[in-house]
């Protein structure tokens, strides 16, 4: 009966084994506490009126912990639901300077531009894209890569995040590491104009093993897995040192072994089959000289 799966998920037990594979290796979206808060925050910061001096968000985290994809999923809802774009997601780019800065920001918006003009041009440019476009809200991800120039550099961009609010009513939304959160809050001026939402690490909790049972509803295996159980639960929780990226990774590669199998469930040997290295040990040395 596979009662253990959601209604929709049933019929891929039907499905040939690599079509069930794909379906475990597509993305999908995951609802938590966090995640709908930061959606009903961005919404507020579409629907605000208009202001001089917009208020912007942080949503600050560990690498690996979903930031991205919340932005994302909101830009793409977004736009299925509105006739006009109003959110932009831009990748800022690694590299110091306000160059890398600009040609991240254009490449967003989809300027014909070349990296070598010049940074008064690159100025320009998004300036006239910026009133012609008339965006809300810019999220800018991963921008502790703006964080690692010279300080007059990094005091231009923050110079640059208080002018669009006040000339271009946008409301600027930072996604990065703790750098993040540091930056901003070293002088009062910039604290004051961005709310904080953490994005934290899962604690081993009931929030964690309602996580588990969603993602088991939502993978084709034949067999109930039981991965809210101890030692499974543990097992996982330990491998991904509580990064929800890191989690679904581990549960995603462990449903496609189990299906390959034809074993139709994760179980705890099956995951240790995995090999899977925690993020903080990957940069292990004694594991670096078993690859010489």
């Amino acid at each position: 009966m596979a009662d253990h799966l959601l209604d929709h998920v049933r019929p891929y037990l039907d499905r040939d084994p690599e079509q069930r594979v794909a379906y475990v290796r597509a993305p999908r979206w995951i609802g938590h506490q966090v995640a709908r808060d930061a959606h009903r925050r961005l919404e507020e910061l579409l629907l605000r009126p208009l202001s001089l001096r917009t208020q912007g968000l942080m949503l600050v985290g560990p690498y690996a912990n979903g930031k991205t994809m919340i932005a994302e999923r909101f830009a793409v809802e977004h736009l299925r639901t509105s006739p006009v774009q109003k959110i932009w997601v831009i990748q800022t780019r690694e590299g110091a300077g306000l160059g890398h800065f600009y040609a991240g920001l254009l490449q967003a918006l989809r300027a014909p531009f070349g990296d070598c003009r010049p940074l008064r041009r690159q100025a320009e440019q998004t300036d006239h894209l910026l009133a012609s476009l008339k965006p809300k809200v810019l999220i800018f991800d991963e921008f502790h890569n703006a964080l690692r120039g010279r300080t007059r550099d990094i005091e231009a961009v923050f110079a640059f995040l208080r002018r669009i609010g006040r000339q271009y009513d946008v409301s600027p939304v930072l996604i990065g590491e703790v750098a993040v959160y540091d930056f901003v809050n070293a002088t009062s001026e910039m604290a004051s104009r961005f709310d904080l939402l953490a994005v934290p690490r899962w604690s081993y909790d009931e929030a964690y093993l309602t996580l588990l049972d969603s993602l088991e509803a939502a993978l084709p295996l034949a067999r109930p897995s039981n991965l809210s159980d101890e030692p499974l639960a543990r097992r996982i929780f330990g491998l991904s040192e509580g990064l929800i990226g890191e989690i679904v990774a581990i549960v995603t590669k462990a449903a496609v072994a189990a299906i390959r199998s034809g074993e139709e469930r994760m179980t705890p040997a099956g995951i240790d089959d995995l090999r899977h290295v925690p993020i903080s040990q990957r940069r292990n040395p004694l594991l670096r000289e078993t690859l010489l």
